[in-house]
């Protein structure tokens, strides 16, 4: 049996004595699975792979134990993958995602009851939670200089699209720009990638390369070998906030479900009047040759959330120093905004996100086939069951809870109006003609129907 012993790093180093008890106490908890599976994810860092059996199968001998030592907790690590390591040592930057993984799981999972979130909850105690875990990561202290620029797209993409995004991050990093994505391969390793190189060159040592992801879905996208802060948010409502409330900008790339996704909640809360006045550059941007994705974006925002959403975005295709550029001009009207507000630079405050949007959608077949999704209500409110819908298939294609109810009961259902429902057929279609649901060379069987009522 092959064992390692971790110390802490970090803030992980300074526990008291009752919270190294508190950690201890979860060892036989779901939360303490969860946390192993976790480990085991940032384990197999960089490794490309999307389903989650394939990449787990050859470590069932893995285990993780934690160590009580008076001066804190200490990490055991059973039969851990060799991939880890260079000549016997453990990378250091997986030693830290390590600790970041057990801060955001086992102790913040035990300071709050976020797993099991309460339905009585206020969207500004999911609001506060969410800032305090940021906090406990760091994350704040260093978002202060309106220079966070999120990263959207899918792992999922060609390999031109991916040397595109590395030359946007490029421009991004030559103006001193930091990257924060959802830390898995394609287009969210390639800005950073691009980003170290523009901030190497102009000599800038603060460089940041935020990974935010979720347990199910760190699970099937290990964090990319770029990341150097890790956030494990507890799920993907409370992932998304965490993005929207940290980025000073955004820019989308071509993806998949996963980013229809996140484009639809972040224009779902922009729609909200209370945000009316709210500057948040958002650009749209791939080389020449993914015109046809954005096309089918922009097609689909139209007829299903009209012009306004449209406006709340840009698309530049094929000019990474414009995108770089555009960004900035975005920026210096976050900066006089928030000024104005007085709100805080490192986290938006003032950005209203309404509890339809925070709390947790489980899709499962029933939940799934019972969405409004009709015309009958506000672009707004609209966006937010489309939102879950494409929650529910992002799900199916990667999550593994979601891949075995697929398993077990087939593909979901998706129902709504006809017209509604044409246009997201023809959208997913689309994107499963450009292979866009699955790595590069597997197959990818469909984990949903589009029905029209």
């Amino acid at each position: 049996m092959n064992t390692l012993q971790l110390n802490p790093v970090g803030w992980m180093s300074q526990l008291s004595q009752g919270e190294v008890a508190n950690l201890q106490d979860s060892t036989g908890s779901e939360l303490f699975r969860l946390f192993r599976k976790c480990a085991l994810a940032v384990l197999n860092s960089g490794v490309d792979e999307d389903n989650f059996e394939v990449l787990f199968e050859p470590y069932k001998d893995f285990d993780i134990r934690l160590i009580r030592r008076e001066r804190g907790v200490k990490i055991e690590l059973i039969n851990p993958p060799q991939v880890a390591f260079v000549d016997g040592v453990l990378l250091k930057g997986v030693h830290e995602h390590l600790f970041a993984v057990l801060r955001d799981l086992l102790y913040m999972g035990n300071k709050y009851p976020l797993s099991h979130q309460p339905k009585n909850v206020t969207g500004a105690e999911i609001t506060d939670a969410v800032f305090d875990m940021l906090r406990h990561a760091n994350a704040l202290e260093g978002n202060d200089n309106l220079n966070t620029i999120v990263c959207w797209g899918g792992h999922s993409i060609k390999p031109h699209e991916y040397k595109y995004t590395k030359e946007v991050g490029y421009q991004l990093g030559l103006r001193a720009l930091n990257i924060c994505t959802g830390c898995g391969p394609g287009a969210m390793k390639g800005p950073m990638k691009g980003a170290t190189i523009g901030h190497a060159k102009q000599r800038y040592k603060q460089g940041r390369y935020i990974g935010i992801s979720e347990p199910s879905i760190i699970a099937a996208e290990p964090p990319n070998a770029i990341v150097n802060e890790l956030i494990v948010m507890p799920d993907i409502e409370k992932r998304l906030e965490a993005f929207v409330r940290l980025a000073h900008g955004i820019i989308v790339f071509p993806g998949g479900a996963g980013t229809a996704e996140e484009l639809l909640y972040v224009l779902g809360i922009l729609l909200n009047e209370q945000n009316n006045r709210q500057p948040l550059p958002i650009i749209l941007t791939g080389p020449v040759g993914s015109e046809q994705y954005f096309e089918a974006i922009d097609e689909f925002i139209k007829e299903t959330l009209g012009s306004e959403a449209q406006s709340k975005y840009q698309i530049i295709i094929d000019d990474p120093v414009e995108v770089a550029r555009a960004m900035c001009r975005g920026l210096s009207k976050v900066k006089s905004y928030r000024v104005a507000m007085g709100d805080a630079f490192s986290f938006n405050w003032s950005l209203k996100v309404e509890l339809a949007f925070q709390h947790p959608f489980n899709p499962t077949h029933e939940s799934m086939s019972s969405l409004a999704l009709h015309h009958n209500q506000s672009a707004a409110e609209l966006a937010v069951v489309l939102r879950q819908a494409f929650s529910g298939i992002v799900a199916g294609n990667v999550k593994a809870e979601g891949i075995a109810k697929i398993k077990k009961h087939g593909p979901f259902e998706i129902n709504g109006d006809a017209k509604l429902m044409h246009h997201m057929d023809k959208l997913l279609e689309n994107f499963v003609n450009q292979n866009r649901m699955k790595l590069p060379g597997t197959t990818y069987t469909p984990c949903y129907q589009v029905k029209k009522r």
